[in-house]
């Protein structure tokens, strides 16, 4: 509502009639004699029509305030709204939001109606005039009137309107609300950053990729210091979020940089130790290997045969990748030195459970070259142990359970049968009772389970 209530005007009256009279007494006798019928009449310009005409006019002049004064409430709480409106579509832009818009659009029209009408009122009725007819003292006092109960009737859809927006405009308030602390942190985790990177550098790293990616924020730093009137409030804050955790990431890794560095020294000098280790170890497996020929069937040792040159080439490739870790250290290529040595680690490890594997091989077999009965009786446990528990609490067993037991049961009957003869197959039979025992573990597991689903 742009129109502005105009205030009253008011009219200089003519002079009494008494000051008239006495005016026309320094005229001539006779024109004094024509003058004065007029001057008793009423005198100067104004008709004196009192009593009910007085009240009519006080009527038209109270209705016209109260026109005035449903007026500027109209406009005071229409400005209130426009307010509120502005907060919501700074922050929402969702259907419900629109719609909100829209209907005060329509408000705003009806008001800009019942405005110009109260306008036209007041302006079309010159209440102060001296010559003031009853009628249109009457006529004004209608039409404002009218003009007024339009104003109330407005500003009544106006306030329930403004009710309706409470869970659109309490959104965004919060919304609002949550911007400037979102921004400053935003800026703060950017400090941070920056002067955790200072530190290191000072240390004598130079954090390049760090540097980078701390750059890289500068220009989101930039949409961020533009304000939420050029991006939005919800990109604002979208924008915020994502700074604050980017930069978050950047101090963090910069203050762990040192602590990382000393971390590769270490494993440095730990895998290097254990590289030489393994040297020495690969070169023991050929004796192993040597004793295993001698003494054992070729079945039992044929898959450690390329357990000494591999040991070497693991080790050899290990070594290699130590000198490409050391010198991306050097570089401060932390991530290349950390996955240098990650490779440095497994083929270490592949290594040492080769060079492991032909020992304990050798171990396993003179152990039950001397007493195979342990390794029989230890597996006859397992089943029987299994067969139990498949048994508690039924006369026959479940087949589920009692067919892979019986499997078992011949199997290793057949793994005994094969250590007859002059070159038993050790290995064999280790295995054969070993994947006999994870049978029976099975079964125990499977039973075990079904036991506590049905309890």
């Amino acid at each position: 509502m742009t129109a502005t209530h105009r205030r009253p005007r008011v009219r200089a009256r003519g002079g009494s009639a008494v000051r008239d009279v006495l005016g026309l007494m320094l005229l001539p006798v006779t024109l004094v004699a024509a003058a004065l019928p007029g001057a008793f009449a009423g005198g100067g310009t104004r008709r004196w029509f009192g009593g009910r005409g007085e009240s009519q006019r006080a009527d038209a002049q109270a209705a016209k305030d109260a026109a005035a004064a449903a007026f500027y409430e109209l406009d005071t709480a229409q400005r209130d709204l426009n307010i509120s409106i502005e907060t919501i579509t700074a922050v929402d832009s969702s259907p419900r939001a629109r719609k909100a818009v829209e209907d005060f659009a329509a408000l705003g029209r009806r008001i800009d109606e019942a405005s110009h009408t109260y306008i036209t009122a007041v302006d079309e009725h010159d209440l102060d005039r001296d010559d003031l007819e009853q009628s249109v003292a009457a006529a004004a006092k209608t039409r404002l009137t009218r003009a007024k109960d339009d104003l109330v009737r407005v500003k009544a859809d106006l306030d329930r309107f403004a009710q309706g927006l409470g869970p659109l405009l309490g959104s965004a308030e919060t919304q609002l609300a949550r911007l400037a602390p979102a921004v400053e942190r935003a800026r703060q985790a950017l400090l941070g950053a920056s002067n955790a990177l200072d530190a290191v550098r000072a240390s004598g790293l130079r954090a390049d990729d760090l540097a980078a990616r701390l750059a890289a924020l500068a220009p989101e730093l930039t949409k961020l210091n533009q304000g939420a009137g050029q991006h939005g409030v919800a990109g604002t804050l979208q924008r915020a979020d994502q700074v604050l955790r980017d930069a978050e990431a950047v101090r963090a890794e910069a203050a762990r940089l040192p602590e990382r560095a000393a971390e590769i020294d270490r494993r440095l000098v730990t895998l290097r130790t254990r590289a030489q280790a393994l040297t020495t170890r690969a070169g023991q497996v050929e004796p192993v290997l040597s004793e295993l020929r001698r003494r054992f069937a070729a079945a039992c040792w044929q898959d450690l045969q390329p357990v000494p040159e591999q040991a070497a080439t693991n080790v050899r490739q290990a070594e290699e990748k130590l000198a490409e870790a050391s010198r991306a250290r050097s570089e401060q290529r932390w991530a290349d030195a950390t996955a240098r040595l990650s490779t440095v680690r497994a083929l270490l490890n592949a290594t040492d459970e080769a060079v492991s594997a032909a020992g304990d091989r050798l171990n396993r077999l003179n152990a039950v070259s001397k007493d195979p009965q342990a390794e029989i009786e230890r597996t006859r446990f397992a089943i029987r142990d299994a067969q139990r528990l498949a048994m508690a609490g039924r006369q026959t067993p479940d087949p589920r359970h009692a067919r892979p037991l019986d499997d078992a049961v011949a199997r290793l009957e057949r793994a005994v049968a094969g250590l007859e003869g002059r070159h038993p197959d050790y290995w064999h039979f280790l295995t054969e009772t070993e994947a006999v025992r994870q049978t029976a573990t099975r079964v125990v597991s499977a039973i075990r389970d079904e036991m506590s689903g049905s309890a």
